[in-house]
């Protein structure tokens, strides 16, 4: 089964926007919280090339990148496409 997962922290509001687009996207998504966990920060930045900011989003293990490119891939008409493969 295909799988999205997003990586936050509490108190981010730009894990909660994201978080909020892929809710009413009504797709299941993974959302792991970083925030006193460095191990899985760790990994998160070992997936996202580097990065550490977050939100950082994977669709079926894709490096999809944080919220603003999430919701370009929307205003561009390619995010319901990409999560109808992922659902």
């Amino acid at each position: 089964m295909s799988k999205i997962e997003i990586y936050t922290t509490i108190a981010c509001p730009y894990c909660m926007r994201a978080v909020q687009l892929l809710s009413s996207k009504t797709v299941l998504f993974e959302e792991i919280d970083v925030t006193f966990n460095s191990i899985k920060r760790q990994s998160m930045s070992r997936r996202a090339n580097g990065q550490t900011s977050v939100p950082q989003i994977f669709v079926n293990n894709n490096h999809i990148g944080g919220c603003d490119d999430l919701f370009r891939l929307d205003q561009a008409g390619h995010l319901d496409k990409l999560l109808s493969i992922a659902s």
